[in-house]
């Protein structure tokens, strides 16, 4: 006898969607068959996992993947790593109302297309390719330029990220400013600039972002070891992804 634990990918599009939007990290990207002797154990494991950061769960699920999953670019990957941006993002407070936002509005975007047929978008590279297909990636509402700035969000939140542990010294403004500046301000028009300037001031101190990022059972030090891992799992997918976005000549597009 076994309990069946099913992946996200096996379920109905309605359950799909909520799990994407409402659960607190990544979707289970795996199928696992517990034995019912062991589901005890697995109650007792998701019990302690109720106080784990965001962080630390994205690293545990990120941590099942595979190197081929990457070179897929999978679709429910990107979106769960891109519903993961919105958890982090809102420790940040006001100050990523605006960038919070678009990035919920392109998830749905990305979303709508590989709901229309999972079986044939669940990888990046063939929603890229029916749109240059039809010649419409660089319209503004293109389910490609979605695709192009949650990865430009990613990369920024990565970027913030590898700051924060690496910088000691630099009050959480400083960070998110520098992650800006190398990562959105070279493709954002001067309205987003000057929105992203006014915005800087409500953001929060550096103790209690960090605070907010962590769990109930995590201090400072395994935070950092957790968003290191969390850095280095996420890097060799958003290679992938800009190398991809490259060959379809999409990585130079900027806002209107």
């Amino acid at each position: 006898m076994h309990h069946l634990h099913l992946s996200l990918t096996s379920y109905p599009q309605d359950a799909m969607k909520e799990s994407l939007y409402n659960s607190a990290s990544l979707p289970t990207l795996t199928l696992n068959l517990t034995p019912t002797s062991d589901v005890k154990q697995q109650e007792e494991g998701e019990e302690m996992e109720r106080g784990w950061s965001e962080i630390r769960l994205a690293v545990k699920e990120l941590s099942l993947l595979k190197p081929e999953d990457h070179a897929k670019s999978s679709t429910m990957i990107f979106l769960g790593v891109s519903n993961l941006l919105l958890h982090v993002l809102d420790k940040v407070g006001p100050t990523m109302a605006v960038l919070r936002q678009d990035i919920h509005t392109n998830i749905e975007r990305v979303e709508e297309f590989y709901l229309s047929e999972p079986s044939l978008y669940s990888s990046l590279e063939e929603v890229l390719k029916r749109e240059g297909d039809e010649g419409i990636t660089r319209k503004t509402d293109s389910c490609s330029r979605a695709v192009l700035w949650l990865t430009r969000s990613i990369s920024f939140s990565v970027a913030l990220l590898e700051r924060l542990i690496k910088d000691s010294d630099s009050s959480l403004e400083q960070i998110v400013d520098e992650a800006y500046t190398t990562t959105l301000k070279p493709w954002h028009g001067w309205i987003s600039s000057a929105a992203f300037k006014i915005a800087m001031k409500l953001i929060p101190e550096r103790e209690e972002f960090m605070a907010m990022l962590a769990g109930q059972e995590q201090d400072n030090e395994t935070l950092k070891r957790d968003i290191k891992s969390l850095v280095m799992l996420l890097q060799p997918l958003l290679d992938e992804i800009q190398a991809l976005l490259r060959s379809f000549q999409l990585e130079r597009i900027k806002s209107t």
